[in-house]
């Protein structure tokens, strides 16, 4: 198959794309010397990505089809710009044929595989067809043209349940389902196809057998022009949430010499076979058997290649512009050396408790890990922008590399606990335990059922602070009002896990009052510069002494103190009535019970609220049904993944606030549910 792209020099890139992969391909192309060009919507005009270009070009609303995936609006980006090449990054149009067609129509350079050879890799149908003739294994599937409910049932009936319903455009997990029987079937199908139209603009699906306890493994790939093509080896992409990757890892613990050879070799021969050229992707499922089977290939760089790039000491970007300004790869597949290990997280707003659900809001306070922590950061982070409903969760990338996997695994858990974001909820807590986990340590029983398995019901759980957190956290309420200097005491509650902790001081002189609320439970405080009786404090509570208070910036942004004969740092941000606050490796948001709205009084009654801004995609029931608790209400269609939610109580649909195709604003009345009487 003949997919060979007409070289043209060039020698100003525009980047297609958006935080931190618009910034780490800008850092490379602008070491080589090429001109950079950004893009930005309404919401990105004051990202960091807009800042890091030599120069910056707006192209639209907000919304992404008004601007990061409007072919035309970023050809316009280039041709004012003077840009005679585009990286499209990954995400948005970076996988999509007619971009692709369409900057080489305009005469400039896409930084990418040909058209051609997207479009046979993108529709997943004609990806297994091809791949079943370049003799790689494939997972039994159905891939027809007939799209009917009918036609499916037929085919999971043959496969044999459990089966995967995917979308055959795109990936990161979206127009994915899981059904494990015909019941299942019909609602998988629709909630996939929605999801899939709304992502990709492509409805279309396949089914798979579904493999069960598998490892994801994929096979980095680099092609030039001349056909020449190499592997890089692989990398172990298992530990998902939602058929979306969590943590990545190079070398994969399950893959010897032998089985790498293999893969490679299969990757190598499908690259081949249809023509591609410059960075791309080959996915697997691996079975506990050791046989590997072709998902498939992402046309594009993935989030994921900093862990190949550490342990192969080779940069897949400049590649990419090498291949792309006609250069032939000097790489021979026996110069491909492999050194010690990388593990890559992924840093998400996300309310891992909720279901992993995507989150907005400010960037308060961003800490990257200090340099002495010996961990790559990628992301397009800065203090005072927000992470905004139109895009993706991810926000940060953290990667570790060391000599043996264990030296990677622990500075990468060590450098998780030292980022600081607060604002918002993240995943931080959620990727220290699953660094800390003995089996991922281990990494003898991985596969992509290993957050379920580890975690399984406790990940809906809120943790509570500590009684030291709570004090920090009354403390820094109390110093933000306060002089630079302060000595005191401070009188925390004894038991934490209580929903209410009351407490009185001894001494009602210069004292204060924090009441504060975190994690569904209530804590009152008071902090005085007295210290009480000790004997009367202790009998139900627990005595914290502050002493050398301290500021460390004039902003206020981070409080060191030694409490109890311990120094610590922690860093505090203030919005409206709540505080943030990092200590020991978490963060935590208390909010002041004075100031909680009303509608946390209401907890308990059938009132269902936006958990997040989005886009209403279908209301399920109407005023005046009947629903029972956990039935679906409505989908909810937000930073590119869609949200059923569910009625809270069994009842009657008294009032809804929500239409289809409209637009809901976080923490808005959609539904509302009166018990039967």
């Amino acid at each position: 198959m003949s997919t060979t792209k007409q070289i043209r020099p060039f020698h100003t890139l525009l980047v297609a794309n958006r935080g931190e992969i618009a910034i780490r391909v800008m850092r490379t192309a602008g070491r080589m010397g090429y001109r950079t060009v950004a893009v930005f919507s309404d919401a990105d005009r004051n990202s960091p990505h807009v800042s890091f270009a030599d120069c910056a070009v707006h192209i639209g609303a907000a919304a992404p089809r008004e601007s990061y995936l409007n072919i035309d609006a970023i050809l316009e980006a280039a041709r004012r710009s003077g840009a005679d090449a585009i990286h499209p990054g990954y995400g948005f149009l970076a996988e999509n044929e007619d971009f692709a067609d369409a900057v080489d129509a305009a005469g400039l350079v896409f930084v990418g595989p040909s058209g051609t050879a997207i479009r046979e890799m993108g529709n997943k149908a004609r990806a297994k067809d091809l791949m079943r003739a370049a003799d790689t294994p494939c997972i039994p599937g159905y891939q027809g043209r007939d799209q009917s409910l009918a036609a499916f049932a037929r085919a999971a009936a043959e496969i044999g349940y459990p089966v995967m319903v995917k979308a055959v455009a795109g990936g990161g997990g979206r127009g994915m389902r899981l059904v494990s029987d015909e019941a299942m079937l019909a609602h998988a199908l629709n909630s996939a196809r929605a999801e899939a139209a709304s992502a990709f603009g492509n409805d279309e699906l396949i089914l798979e057998r579904a493999v069960i306890a598998p490892r994801h493994i994929e096979i980095q790939v680099l092609a030039d022009n001349h056909g020449n093509a190499i592997h890089l080896g692989e990398r172990d992409c298992s530990v998902q949430r939602r058929h979306q990757k969590v943590i990545e890892e190079a070398p994969s613990p399950a893959v010897d010499a032998a089985l790498r050879e293999r893969m490679g070799q299969a990757a190598v021969r499908s690259a081949r076979a249809i023509g591609y050229v410059g960075a791309g992707t080959l996915e697997f499922l691996l079975d506990r058997e050791g046989r590997f089977y072709f998902m498939e290939m992402n046309t594009r760089l993935q989030v994921e290649h900093a862990v190949t790039e550490a342990v192969v000491g080779i940069d897949l970007v400049e590649w990419q512009l090498r291949v792309a300004a006609g250069e032939r790869l000097t790489i021979e597949q026996q110069d491909v050396q492999f050194n010690g290990h990388a593990i890559e997280v992924r840093l998400t707003a996300e309310d891992v408790p909720a279901g992993f659900l995507p989150q907005t809001g400010p960037v308060l306070r961003w800490q990257p890990p200090a340099p002495e922590c010996g961990v790559r950061v990628d992301h397009g982070l800065a203090e005072g922008g927000e992470v905004s409903a139109h895009y993706d969760s991810m926000v940060a990338k953290l990667i570790a590399h060391g000599t043996t996997r264990d030296e990677a695994r622990r500075k990468l858990s060590h450098a998780v606990r030292q980022c600081v974001l607060l604002g918002l909820p993240t995943n931080q807590g959620f990727l220290a335990d699953c660094l800390v986990d003995p089996v991922f340590a281990s990494a003898s029983a991985v596969h992509t059922g290993f957050v379920e398995e580890r975690f399984g019901a406790t990940l809906a759980a809120r943790g509570l602070p500590d009684g030291r957190t709570l004090a920090y956290a009354a403390f820094a309420a109390f110093a933000l009002r306060m002089p630079q200097r302060l000595d005191t005491r401070l009188i925390a509650p004894a038991s934490p896990c209580q929903a209410v902790s009351s407490l009185t001081l001894g001494s009602a002189d210069a004292r204060w009052l924090a009441t504060l609320h975190a994690a569904g439970s209530d804590w009152r405080l008071q902090i005085s510069r007295e210290c009480a009786d000790a004997n009367e404090a202790a009998t139900r509570s627990q005595q914290f002494v502050m002493r050398s208070v301290q500021w460390c910036s004039a902003d206020r942004a981070r409080l060191t103190a030694e409490c109890d004969g311990m120094r610590e740092t922690v860093t505090v941000a203030t919005q409206a009535d709540t505080l943030h606050v990092f200590h020991a490796g978490q963060a935590w948001t208390f909010e002041q019970i004075s100031a909680r709205k009303s509608r946390l009084d209401e907890e308990g009654t059938g009132s269902v609220i936006a958990p997040m801004t989005g886009r209403i995609l279908e209301l399920a029931v109407s005023e005046g049904d009947r629903v029972e608790a956990g039935q679906r209400l409505l989908a909810l269609e937000a930073m590119k993944m869609e949200h059923t939610l569910v009625a809270p109580m069994s009842g009657t649909v008294a009032e809804i606030r929500a239409q289809a195709g409209g637009q809901a604003d976080k923490g808005a009345l959609l539904v509302r549910i009166e018990a039967a009487v």
